[in-house]
């Protein structure tokens, strides 16, 4: 295979546990989509539902597929500020020299801020269960009697 970016021959390389093609020139990497998915899942554990569209938005590049030859797709990464390429026909995926930390940056960084989200709706709704619960209501409810009638002390 060859690399769609400069034309070296792409070799084996190990990237963290994943098997993908390295350009030992412009140190691109070709990941496969389920290897692409395994990388994000390195940092990334709320599962594939939460993770959101990986592909928005397309547009034909000049780079050509290392597996089939054709020319492949642009688009923006989940949402993020970050162009990457792909095969259209679902071969994989093209990532430029260090876009492989990008990506795992990015999948860091929404992992916590979906984290942040879960537990702040955990806690908002353990309150509102608390704010429902008998012994509140009948506390405020008490509390309303004795402002309207209270007692007099002895």
């Amino acid at each position: 295979m060859k690399c769609p970016t400069c034309n070296s021959d792409l070799v084996a390389a190990k990237h963290s546990h994943l098997m993908v093609q390295s350009c030992p020139s412009c140190q691109g990497m070709w990941f496969t989509r389920p290897d692409f998915e395994k990388l994000e899942d390195e940092v990334f554990d709320f599962g594939d539902d939460e993770k959101g569209s990986l592909m928005l938005g397309s547009a034909p590049t000049n780079l050509h597929c290392p597996q089939c030859g054709k020319p492949m797709q642009s688009f923006q990464y989940r949402l993020f500020d970050l162009a990457m390429d792909c095969c259209p026909d679902g071969h994989g995926f093209w990532l430029d020299a260090d876009e492989d930390k990008r990506v795992l940056e990015l999948m860091k960084k929404e992992e916590h801020d979906l984290g942040r989200k879960v537990l702040a709706e955990d806690r908002w709704s353990a309150h509102l269960r608390y704010l429902q619960s008998g012994s509140l209501i009948d506390r405020m409810k008490d509390l309303l009697r004795e402002a309207i009638d209270p007692k007099p002390k002895a």
